[in-house]
């Protein structure tokens, strides 16, 4: 993590960035936990740093994943960015694993494909994704299957699916104690975040520090 043009310490920036990502606080309320340390940092300047830092430690964490299983549920939920419903397309693996994520501004199949073709390059192709009652992810995986002449196996049952939808609770929980995204920009850099530091809670990284703090700097180094 380059910290150049910045006046607070590496350590500092970390501290505020992982208290943003990892609990359900506002950036007023980040800001007041700093004020507390003994650390004067402005709330829009650790919405700054989460902007600009958050892709970078997605990008790490993509690089140091264990690997995931290769039968996923896949399922989208809904995020508002500024007043305006946009959808978040996730996939997890049979053991809660996350696969990955995409968030898009319209849910269509063109929308589901990309997410699928992310998906597989940034991990490994699956041999069963299940699917419930989504027709843009069906086909998508069809569309996937015919050009690639693969063979995914769609599977729809709906308890399957339940991991994925708990998932999904968590990163809205996340998000709700926020006044809302004011940019589609600002909602991807957040949530890209946010699912990092929610693959670190669930133990997805190779080689972790002894902490799930370490691990964050560890990430951000």
């Amino acid at each position: 993590m380059n910290t150049k043009g910045h006046c607070h310490p590496k350590a500092i920036i970390l501290q505020a960035v992982c208290f943003k990502l990892r609990f359900t606080l506002s950036y007023r309320d980040v800001e007041e936990i700093m004020k507390m340390r003994g650390i004067q940092v402005d709330h829009a300047t650790i919405q700054r740093w989460v902007f600009k830092f958050s892709p970078m430690i997605e990008s790490q964490m993509k690089k140091r994943k264990n690997r995931v299983g290769v039968s996923w549920r896949m399922d989208e939920t809904y995020i508002k960015v500024k007043g305006i419903w946009c959808y978040l397309y996730r996939a997890v693996d049979k053991f809660d694993n996350t696969v990955d994520f995409l968030l898009t501004r319209r849910r269509q199949r063109m929308s589901a494909q990309s997410f699928l073709i992310k998906a597989i390059k940034n991990n490994c192709r699956p041999t069963v994704i299940n699917i419930y009652k989504s027709g843009s992810n069906t086909s998508a995986v069809r569309v996937y299957n015919k050009r690639s002449f693969s063979n995914i196996k769609i599977r729809q049952c709906k308890y399957l699916n339940n991991i994925a939808q708990q998932d999904h609770r968590f990163i809205k929980w996340r998000i709700q104690n926020g006044l809302g995204f004011k940019s589609f920009e600002s909602a991807r850099r957040t949530l890209s975040g946010i699912e990092a530091v929610h693959m670190l809670k669930k133990n997805q990284m190779l080689n972790p520090g002894i902490s799930m703090f370490k691990s964050f700097c560890k990430l951000a180094a």
